[in-house]
């Protein structure tokens, strides 16, 4: 197959890319998703909305909270572009083109939500389930789009890259670009590649590689571990954002409940029923920012031995007003036997969001030339070492028009042809997938992940989960060379991978900042290396 633009993705990311390079009718564009339809993504699972522009707001001041937030390490050209650019593509290609309808107040007027660490109301949702109406939106466009092609149940086994995949041995001396990917057709069980003049990763984020997370099934790193691979540059891996307030359940995935609770008037309280938020952040209580909210959970969980702490908005807020807001989380709590007019609601940490990845620049382009990442895949800098609440979605949406962008200011690039690449090498495998070995390995990772690599660090824990890692790492790779390939295997291997991109990275970095908690680091100003030093992965991974 061959395609002008590959996208690997459909969350808001790709998605916004997709549309944006439909404009020109002469550009054909595969989008592919290893889901089984095209709305399952991270960007679905959006409760709490995204960043506008209130009425009392303007760009210098969402500069100002997201540099806050970011904790001295996010890039300001970057924040620069996400305040001045975002709130105009909303309204252009999500209200205007999409006919999105957000939220109104009873004048008539957008009802701009709060949300912790923001300064002002700007906050634009759909109740709470702002995610998946932007992306039925988007999806619908799509599909009216006759230079689109979707194709689900497809995953990427490997971008192709040259020289690593040129026929020619001569290409050794050319440098290293991007010519689209290896796929996997979960249905016919074959891997064909798809030749791209350029590609676009977009495949979210890697939450499942720990215990506990916000993110779906699919959010594995493995736009991040493919990336890794093909020779990206990484950066800032070590920051991984927790949500502090995830619905405490027995599964792995955990509902996420939107801090836009909180910003409704919501508190924290211990199972006894007692505030603690003002203790360790008196200026901002329960709306200080989230790793500082998730932390101080976490230390009331473990210095006290609660298995949760309590989310209260029943007493604050009229119950009709609650279910009209959050009807979503009020009825996803209620198959809990909960209800949240009436009773608070018990909360963990989880892990959430990563605010690294592959670094690419105001276009999304990353340091591979033909290959663009957009989305929770890239490290764009706006996030630094925190995110703040809501900017996701936005970021999503204004880098994806970034990349379509500067692909549509270049001359056409017609992808290579067939015979220029080797087919998939298929033969001497000799086991099937096992699903139980592939559910037990996932386990591990998940387990070293949380108790070793999440919410508190220290060197010892860090040690003990790269020792541990690397050798799970060396027994995936070695099955997967004999195995026939399946969605779940193409996963642990990428998830093995993305574990210890992050965990290396956290070891290397020695200092407590942001969203990456060292227990026996110093602050920015005490102790360990630059930044820039910080963030460099070890080789031989």
């Amino acid at each position: 197959m061959q395609t002008d633009v590959l996208i690997i993705g459909c969350g808001i990311a790709g998605a916004a890319a997709a549309l944006r390079l439909a404009a020109d009718r002469q550009r054909t564009i595969t989008v592919v998703t290893s889901a089984d339809e095209a709305l399952e993504s991270n960007s679905r699972y959006a409760q709490g909305g995204i960043v506008g522009r209130g009425p009392d707001d303007s760009p210098a001041l969402l500069v100002q909270d997201v540099l806050a937030a970011g904790a001295g390490l996010s890039y300001p050209p970057a924040v620069t572009l996400l305040a001045e650019r975002g709130p105009a593509l909303i309204e252009e290609l999500l209200v205007g083109e999409s006919g999105l309808p957000f939220d109104r107040d009873p004048a008539g007027q957008p009802a701009f939500g709060l949300e912790a660490a923001h300064s002002t109301r700007r906050i634009l949702h759909v109740a709470d389930g702002t995610g998946q109406a932007i992306m039925r939106a988007m999806l619908a466009r799509m599909a009216a789009q006759p230079n689109i092609t979707l194709l689900t149940r497809r995953t990427v086994v490997e971008l192709i890259t040259f020289p690593h995949h040129s026929r020619d041995l001569l290409d050794v001396y050319r440098p290293l670009a991007c010519h689209g990917a290896y796929v996997f057709d979960q249905a016919a069980r074959q891997v064909e590649p798809i030749l791209a003049g350029q590609t676009i990763l977009a495949t979210g984020g890697l939450g499942q590689i720990f215990l506990n997370t916000t993110n779906p099934p699919g959010s594995r790193g493995d736009g991040l571990a493919m990336a890794y691979r093909a020779g990206a540059r990484i950066i800032n891996a070590e920051f991984v954002q927790f949500h502090p307030t995830a619905l405490h359940a027995a599964t792995a995935t955990k509902f996420l409940i939107s801090e836009a609770v909180r910003g409704e008037g919501g508190v924290l309280l211990t199972p006894d029923g007692e505030p603690f938020m003002e203790r360790y952040a008196p200026e901002w209580k329960d709306l200080a920012p989230r790793d500082v909210v998730a932390r101080a959970i976490f230390n009331e969980m473990l210095e006290h031995g609660y298995p949760y702490v309590l989310l209260d908005i029943a007493t604050r807020r009229p119950a009709d007003y609650l279910r009209q807001r959050f009807p979503r989380i009020a009825a996803h709590c209620r198959q809990q036997n909960i209800d949240i007019t009436q009773q608070p609601i018990p909360v963990i940490p989880a892990a959430h969001y990563f605010c690294g990845g592959v670094l690419v620049d105001l276009a999304g382009r990353t340091t591979i030339p033909g290959l663009y990442a957009v989305g929770e895949v890239s490290c764009t800098g706006v996030h630094g070492a925190n995110r703040l609440a809501s900017t996701s979605l936005l970021e999503g949406l204004v880098w994806g028009c970034q990349a379509a962008d500067d692909i549509r200011r270049l001359d056409t690039v017609h992808p290579l042809v067939e015979s220029a690449v080797p087919a998939w090498n298929d033969r001497n495998l000799v086991y099937e997938a096992d699903p139980n070995l592939i559910q037990g390995d996932m386990q591990r990772i998940r387990s070293l992940m949380w108790h070793y690599v999440g919410l508190v660090r220290s060197e010892y824990r860090l040690n003990r989960a790269i020792r541990d890692l690397r050798q799970l790492w060396l027994e995936i790779e070695e099955f997967y060379r004999k195995t026939y390939l399946s969605d779940g295997l193409l996963g642990l291997r990428n998830s093995a991978q993305a574990a210890l991109i992050v965990a290396y990275a956290a070891q290397r970095n020695r200092r407590s900042l942001g969203c990456h908690y060292r227990e026996d680091g110093g602050k920015l100003q005490d102790a360990g290396p630059a930044p820039e030093q910080a963030v460099k992965l070890s080789g031989g991974i």
